[in-house]
């Protein structure tokens, strides 16, 4: 028994347990399991919801339709869950289902029981994952009438099932009308609150309790190592040589401001590109592909990050707040579309993080020179090329032919990976036409000292492409070079270059 008193049995012990039941039990027992067992989709057989699902595919496809759903909503959620069915393709395939349950549901079958599929979801949609599933016998979905959910769906289920009775394996609110005139209860990831009141009726047959939450997958679904990105803001800082206070505070607030927005469109992005996280052999981890937290979970967190992070960059400056803005609107086109045109993400990319050196200067009122603005823009697209050939390596290695929700195939990598070096070779070269035009010599009293920089730059560059070709880095470069030692050692060396370049009494 557990605390709550309620007999929790795991599906892999299921069928034995019977075994050790008095003969009246396991009579009983063998009686409840020849029931119908009709099952949830939404939360219970899958952690995720179809729904939330689908408009996300939808708006992704054009976000005019959120106004459209808006009004099918109006004719009633029934209808508006078949409109928004005809219009998406949804690759039930990739859907995280609570493997526990599935396992438990396969027995089942197994031993001939009879299994439902019945959904609150549009009937077609269930109907395709009881087609992927190939263990349910029948389904159950909402139409353009009805949306079978609650009273609704026991109605459906009473008329089906007969007076013998039915089972039922649920996890919400909307479930306790179900199990209230259920012979068998079955409580499927549920709040602590949703499994009391499911008690209160009937001692669950099955409990099958909820992933834990855990507050790492917040962490790793606002990406803070990603933040680090965002320290392009005081690079004007630095190349201006400003020490006084005031324009650093500035810019650590914009950091802060700039941190919270790319927080924000990260979780944008994820949602977006569900399906495509959910084919690829890494990303299919984070949070939101794995379903360790909800698609409205995902969206508190954008409704709390977003309008924060643009009151801070007003209080900033105007002109600031215009930069992020832009930046948004920039982000979440490439999130719905840019990111699927092959050549075309990767310069979005580079020119995302040129945009942080841009804003920076704003924030710290430092003129960027146009030569910073050249190497970074170089620099930056030479790192996106990492980024994508880092996943096509991966990608070949699996034997896969095409990167998912990418413009890209695996045949595209050794242009790529040309394309990519030669970027950095013209930042590097763009950066020794810097130190040799008379804005470095005015810039550094002893402008000869960066010419060290040079092979020191090369050197990283090129041990990044051949970790490349070594598959040593994963998919994301920024990350690779916050824990490589050797990027931090070339990052000491280079500041005790230009220290050494500007220090006004020489070395």
């Amino acid at each position: 028994m557990s605390p709550g008193g309620d007999l929790s049995i795991s599906p892999s012990s299921f069928p034995d347990a019977s075994n050790e039941l008095p003969a009246s039990a396991r009579d009983s027992a063998a009686a409840a399991a020849m029931l119908p067992l009709y099952v949830d989709l939404d939360g219970t057989l899958t952690y995720t919801d179809l729904l939330f699902e689908s408009v996300l595919l939808l708006i992704k496809r054009n976000p005019l339709y959120i106004f459209l759903c808006i009004a099918w909503l109006l004719q009633g959620r029934g209808y508006l869950k078949a409109q928004i069915a005809r219009r998406i393709r949804l690759d039930v395939a990739l859907l995280p289902y609570n493997e526990e349950l599935l396992a438990y549901l396969r027995q089942q079958h197994a031993a001939g029981r009879r299994l439902v599929l019945a959904s609150a979801s549009d009937r077609h949609l269930v109907q395709m994952v009881a087609d992927h599933l190939g263990i349910f016998s029948a389904v159950m979905g909402s139409d353009v009438a009805t949306n079978l959910k609650s009273a609704a769906k026991l109605e459906a289920i009473e008329k089906d099932a007969g007076a013998a009775g039915f089972a039922y394996a649920g996890n919400s609110s909307a479930d306790i009308a179900v199990w209230s005139r259920a012979t068998e209860v079955i409580v499927v990831n549920a709040a602590p609150s949703i499994v009391k009141q499911a008690q209160q009726l009937k001692t669950p047959t099955l409990i099958i309790p909820p992933r834990p939450f855990k507050l790492r997958l917040v962490l790793k679904a606002l990406r803070l190592h990603q933040w680090a990105k965002n320290a392009l803001l005081f690079v004007p800082l630095l190349a201006a040589h400003e020490l006084t206070a005031a324009p650093w505070f500035s810019t650590l607030l914009a950091f802060i401001a700039f941190g919270m927005c790319a927080s924000a469109t990260y979780v944008v992005n994820d949602l977006f590109d569900l399906a495509s996280d959910r084919a690829h052999p890494r990303k299919r981890a984070r949070p939101f592909a794995a379903a360790t937290l909800t698609i409205p979970f995902g969206i508190v967190l954008i409704a709390v990050l977003l309008p924060l992070s643009l009151w801070l960059a007003a209080v900033i400056s105007p002109v600031y707040l215009g930069l992020m803005l832009l930046y948004i609107v920039v982000t979440l086109l490439y999130s719905a579309r840019l990111k699927q045109i092959a050549i075309v993400d990767v310069l979005v990319l580079a020119s995302l993080y040129t945009h942080r050196i841009l804003a920076g200067g704003v924030v710290s009122d430092v003129l960027i020179s146009n030569w910073l603005l050249a190497v970074s823009l170089f620099m930056f697209l030479s790192l996106a090329l990492v980024k994508r050939c880092a996943e096509l390596e991966f990608m070949s290695g699996d034997g896969q032919v095409a990167l998912a929700g990418r413009g890209y195939r695996t045949s595209d990598l050794s242009y790529l990976i040309s394309m990519g070096i030669a970027s950095g070779f013209v930042s590097v070269m763009l950066l020794a036409l810097y130190i040799d035009s008379q804005v470095g010599g005015e810039m550094y009293p002893h402008a000869e000292w960066l010419w060290l920089i040079l092979p020191v730059v090369l050197f990283w560059i090129m041990r990044l492409w051949l970790k490349i070709s070594r598959m040593e880095i994963h998919d994301d470069p920024l990350l690779f070079a916050i824990t490589d030692r050797a990027s931090w050692v070339v990052a000491f060396i280079i500041g005790c270059i230009a220290l050494a370049a500007s220090w006004p009494g020489g070395v």
